[in-house]
């Protein structure tokens, strides 16, 4: 009996059955996006950390430290960092202001503040989100094929269209109910998986080298020596490398399926109980994940894998027993569903709530809005599912163009908003153009984004915009937030 095909199968049965149970539950447009703001402060913690490390946190991060060795330790202390600010300093104002304003969307948030461009707000924020989004999803779906490929024998193909009908489905079914409580399990088995095999890994490399671990004579794939953190760089090369991983922690800010977690908790108070879950997840979570990856060098050679991001789950199918490695490949699709599912709701919520809803004055009823909203997300499913099959980049590369954009299109903008009362809706738009643009320009000029990150640029060059524009214009706006 094939263990790890049954694990599989009835992981999928238990995410599925979930979809039926909240499907009833959603008697409203805010009920399937936000969960009427009613969940616990433990299910909120899972459902961030199992939505904010998605596919690339059990395959991204791991096949690139396997490429690169210690070298990606800053991309993993940037996010621990950006993860433990916006819990400590963003969380609870957020969660706060837009039960204030009434808005369950971060584009009708940015847009309430303010008497004068609403509209072009909601309209710009909301083309910026399906954008981005529609990249970020197309890589879950890509992480799908390639885990179920390794561990099943599946075709590629075969396994993202396995992995986005059951995504799509359950999610069209129970909406953010469904979503936040199958995070809280996959949140669950991720960390499982982030913590026993890595411990497995060091015990097997252990075992091979008789007794005692030494990478220190290993090279990664450029030749640089797998244990330094500089991979060999000096002077600015260095200093850019480290400033290109640290900024990862710029993103958090602006990532809209992580902050509607912030406002589907029932208490603002309750922030804190959550804070103390999400941190003690991540900094386990981010280290298991580095430690996977260089192990893998350890024991694999370099060029071994048709795909780097494949190490992961060929460490777990060759070095756990059937039943536990087919918990463990659950746990990298519960990455890629717990990310692909959150994303599907933000894109479906900005096209229904803040275009169709409030920009065009329709109120249907709660009922037809719902309705919608479940099309919709069965719409956006299947056109992130037709990008993913024709393209050939590694969800590393995806997640971060799309984190960049996100990040820096909105994370300044939400930083401010929150902690500057001169923020202008001339420098709200001033910001998601810039932040937009800026990410989309820099990443396409490969010898700029080798000297310093697209993720770094983009984000300064957004708060600026939002702060110079809005010195500039404040005196001729009138903000609605007192």
């Amino acid at each position: 009996m094939n263990f790890a095909l049954l694990g599989f199968i009835v992981y999928l049965i238990l995410i599925l059955v979930v979809g039926f149970i909240t499907y009833n539950i959603n008697k409203s447009h805010s009920d399937f996006f936000i969960a009427g703001r009613k969940l616990n402060p433990w299910v909120v913690a899972f459902s961030e950390r199992a939505s904010g490390e998605s596919a690339w946190l059990l395959l991204g991060l791991p096949g690139a430290a396997f490429a690169a060795g210690l070298m990606e330790f800053w991309s993993a202390l940037g996010c621990v960092s950006g993860i433990i600010f916006y819990w400590f300093f963003i969380a609870r104002p957020l969660r706060e202001e837009t039960e204030r304003v009434g808005a369950f969307t971060l584009p009708t948030f940015l847009a309430a503040r303010f008497e004068k461009g609403q509209v072009a707000i909601r309209v710009i924020a909301t083309f910026i989100i399906i954008f981005f989004f529609i990249f970020y999803l197309s890589a879950q779906f890509n992480g799908a094929g390639k885990i179920l490929n390794v561990t099943f024998g599946l075709d590629q193909t075969t396994g993202m269209i396995m992995g986005a009908v059951v995504i799509i489905f359950y999610t069209m079914m129970g909406g953010f109910f469904a979503v936040a409580w199958t995070d809280m399990v996959q949140g669950i088995i991720m960390i499982g998986t982030l913590v026993i095999l890595p411990l497995v890994g060091l015990a097997e490399l252990k075992e091979i080298s008789q007794g005692s671990i030494d990478l220190s004579e290993m090279a990664a794939a450029d030749g640089h020596p797998l244990l330094s953190f500089k991979g060999g760089k000096t002077g600015w090369a260095a200093a850019a490398m480290i400033i290109s991983g640290l900024s990862w922690a710029l993103g958090y800010m602006g990532q809209p399926h992580l902050l509607t977690r912030f406002m589907s908790i029932d208490k603002a108070e309750n922030i804190k109980i959550s804070r103390r879950i999400a941190i003690a997840w991540v900094i386990p979570a981010f280290a298991g994940a580095l430690i996977i990856g260089v192990v893998g060098a350890g024991l694999y050679e370099q060029g071994m894998f048709d795909d780097i991001e494949k190490v992961m789950p060929h460490m777990a199918n060759e070095l756990l027993p059937a039943w536990l490695a087919g918990i463990f490949v659950s746990g990298a699709i519960a990455a890629m569903m717990s990310t692909a599912d959150s994303q599907l709701l933000v894109i479906s919520s900005s096209i229904v709530e803040d275009l169709f809803h409030r920009t065009l004055g329709r109120d249907p009823g709660d009922t037809s809005l719902l309705r919608a909203s479940r099309i919709i997300t069965i719409l956006v499913g299947v056109i992130a599912f037709a990008i993913a099959l024709t393209s050939d980049k590694l969800i590393f590369s995806m997640v971060s163009y799309a984190w960049a954009g996100l990040g820096s299109s909105f994370g300044p903008l939400i930083l401010l908003i929150l902690t500057w009362k001169k923020v202008s809706w001339q420098g709200v738009i001033a910001g998601l153009v810039t932040g937009f643009v800026t990410t989309v320009i820099w990443s396409e000029l490969d010898a700029l984004d080798a000297v310093i990150s697209v993720r770094f640029v983009s984000w300064v060059a957004a708060i600026l915009a939002v702060w110079i524009t809005s010195m500039l214009t404040r005196k001729n706006n009138v903000n609605l937030e007192a």
